[in-house]
C-alpha cells in the first residue's frame, strides 16, 4: 500500500492509501514511499491543518473493521473543528454503551483526519490512542481552540 510521511509538531506522521482512500494515519516514519495524488493531497491538508489554515479535511477515507467501528468513526468525523462531544453523547446518538464508544474511538485507524481527539469523557479527557496519549490529545484540542477548560 502506498504511504507517505511528514514531520509535524507531534512527530513524524505516516499516511497510507489503499484503493483510492486514506486507510491509516500513524506516528512513525517507516513507510513505502509512493507519492500518489491522494497522498500528496493528504500531506498538504495535514500541513495546512497544523498551520491553522484548514479546519475540515476533504479526503476519502476507508475504515476497516466492524460496521459498528465504521459507525463510530462516521460520528466522530461529524464533530466540527473546535467542538467536542462526550463518549456519552455519541453513545446516546448511536444507541450503544459509552464503553463501546471508547473502544471504537481507540480503534480509529485515521486519527486527526477522523478527529477522535474531539471525544471527551464526562469527567475528564478520556484516552487517546495516538503517540503521546492524552498529551497529544490536549495539544490537538488546544490547537483547535476546543475544550475551553484546557486553554
Amino acid at each position: 500500500m502506498p504511504s507517505a510521511a511528514m514531520t509535524s509538531p507531534l512527530g513524524t506522521l505516516c499516511v497510507t492509501e489503499e484503493h483510492g482512500a486514506i486507510t491509516s494515519l500513524a506516528w512513525h516514519d517507516a513507510f513505502l514511499p509512493e507519492q500518489t495524488p491522494l497522498l500528496r493531497r493528504a500531506l498538504e491538508q495535514l500541513r495546512a491543518y497544523f498551520a491553522g489554515e484548514l479546519t475540515v479535511f476533504d479526503l476519502p477515507t476507508r475504515v476497516s473493521g466492524s460496521a459498528f467501528q465504521r459507525e463510530v468513526c462516521a460520528a466522530i468525523a461529524a464533530i466540527p473543528h473546535g467542538e467536542t462531544r462526550s463518549y456519552g453523547d455519541l453513545a446516546r446518538a448511536l444507541k450503544a454503551p459509552a464503553q463501546a464508544i471508547g473502544t471504537g474511538c481507540g480503534g480509529n485507524p485515521i486519527p486527526i483526519i477522523i478527529p477522535c481527539h474531539r471525544v471527551l469523557g464526562t469527567n475528564g479527557l478520556g484516552g487517546f490512542s495516538g503517540k503521546g496519549g492524552v498529551e497529544t490529545k490536549v495539544w490537538l484540542l488546544r490547537h483547535e481552540g476546543a475544550g475551553g477548560l484546557l486553554i
